[in-house]
C-alpha cells in the first residue's frame, strides 16, 4: 500500500504532517530534525596592508638645531651656554642631541685657544726688547678744587708688555696750568712696574716712581717697593689685582728739607669693559708710613668713538695726612681728554 504525507507545520523540533494511504487518510505526528540557522559574523572591513617603514629615533627640530649652529659660530662661550640651557628645557627629548653639539663647540673653541696660545707664546720669544709693546697716549683738560680752582691741560701716557711670565708697565702724566702768567699747577709722575707671575694667580712686583708736585710742597718723591699681588679676578671683560708690600720713599720739599721714611704699598688695579665701547677703571693706592701718609685714587669711564679713539671722564683723589705747611691735606682733578690706543 503506498503512503503519502504532506507536512502541514514545521518547528524547530516538531513537525506535524499527513499522510495518506491508498484505502483511507491518517494524520501522523512526527519528531524531525531541523538544522540550525547559519552563524553570521558582524566584523568590520579588514584595513589595507600598511608596509613597514624603517624610521631613526627623533632628530632635533631644524630651527633650534640651526640656532644652536649660528651660535656657535662666534667666540661667545657663555653666549652658547645659555642657549645650549634653554634649547635643552624646551626640547627635552633631544637633549643627547644638544649636548653633542655642544661638546663638539667646546672641543673645537679648545683646540682655537690652544693654537692661539701656542702661536703667541713663539712671537713672544721670537720678539726683541723693543717689540710687542701696546700703549695708550692720552690729551685733555681739567679742573682743579682744593689747593687750585682753575682749568688747564693734562697729558698722559701709558706702555704695556705682556710675556710668557713677565709682564713690564710704564706710565707717565703731566698736569699743567697758568692763571695770569702765575704758574698755578706743575704736577709731574711717573712710573715703571714688572710683574713676574709666580702660579696661578700669584705674581711678585716691583715699582719706581718719581713725582714732583710744587703746590703740595715737594720738588721731587721718589718711590722704590716690591710685594707680592694676587689676580682675584683675570676673566674677558673683568680684571681685578691686588698688590701689597713694603716701599722706601725719599721727599725733597720745596723749602729745602730732605727725608727719608719707610713704608707700605697696596694697590688696587680694577677694569671693566662693559660692552665693546664702554669700560670702567678704579686706580687706587696708600703709602702709610709713620711721618706721612699718601692715598690716592683715580676713576675712569672711557667711552669708544671710532677705531683706537676714545674719549674719557676721570676723577682723582690725592689726600696727604702730613703734607708741608701751607698745602692743603686733600686735592682733586676732574679730567676731559681723548685717548687713543695702539
Amino acid at each position: 500500500m503506498t503512503k503519502h504525507c504532506r507536512i502541514l507545520a514545521a518547528l524547530p523540533l516538531i513537525t506535524f504532517a499527513v499522510c495518506a494511504h491508498a484505502q483511507e487518510p491518517a494524520l501522523e505526528v512526527g519528531l524531525v530534525p531541523v538544522p540550525p540557522p547559519p552563524l553570521v559574523l558582524d566584523l568590520a572591513d579588514y584595513p589595507a596592508y600598511v608596509p613597514f617603514v624603517a624610521a631613526g629615533p627623533p632628530r632635533l627640530p631644524q630651527p633650534v638645531r640651526a640656532m644652536l649652529e649660528a651660535g656657535m659660530k662666534t667666540d661667545d662661550s657663555a653666549a652658547v651656554s645659555a642657549l645650549v640651557k634653554f634649547a635643552i628645557q624646551t626640547n627635552p627629548y633631544d637633549k643627547d642631541e644638544i649636548r653633542d653639539l655642544h661638546r663638539a663647540y667646546n672641543d673645537r673653541r679648545a683646540r682655537e685657544l690652544a693654537a692661539m696660545t701656542a702661536a703667541k707664546i713663539a712671537r713672544i720669544r721670537a720678539s726683541g726688547v723693543l717689540e710687542l709693546w701696546e700703549g695708550q697716549v692720552e690729551m685733555g683738560a681739567f679742573r682743579s678744587t682744593g689747593n687750585t680752582s682753575n682749568f688747564g691741560v693734562t697729558g698722559a701716557a701709558k706702555l704695556d708688555r705682556k710675556g710668557i711670565n713677565w709682564e713690564h708697565m710704564l706710565q707717565a702724566r703731566a698736569d699743567y696750568q697758568e692763571d695770569r702768567g702765575q704758574v698755578t699747577r706743575s704736577q709731574y709722575s711717573a712710573s715703571y712696574q714688572p710683574r713676574y707671575t709666580l702660579d696661578e694667580g700669584f705674581f711678585t712686583y716691583g715699582r719706581a716712581q718719581f713725582e714732583r708736585d710744587k703746590i703740595q710742597g715737594f720738588a721731587a718723591r721718589y718711590s722704590l717697593a716690591a710685594g707680592l699681588g694676587y689676580r682675584i679676578l683675570d676673566r674677558p671683560g673683568m680684571t681685578l689685582a691686588l698688590e701689597a708690600g713694603p716701599a722706601a720713599r725719599h721727599v725733597n720739599y720745596v723749602d729745602g728739607l730732605d727725608t727719608t721714611t719707610w713704608s707700605t704699598l697696596s694697590s688696587v688695579d680694577f677694569d671693566w669693559t662693559l660692552n665693546p665701547t664702554i669700560k670702567l677703571t678704579q686706580d687706587a693706592s696708600a703709602y702709610v708710613g709713620s711721618d706721612n701718609s699718601t692715598f690716592t685714587s683715580l676713576t675712569g669711564l672711557e667711552a669708544g668713538m671710532a677705531k683706537g679713539l676714545k674719549v674719557k671722564l676721570s676723577y682723582s683723589i690725592e689726600h696727604e695726612t702730613s703734607p708741608p705747611p701751607g698745602a692743603l691735606k686733600t686735592d682733586t682733578i676732574s679730567r676731559f681728554s681723548l685717548l687713543y690706543g695702539f
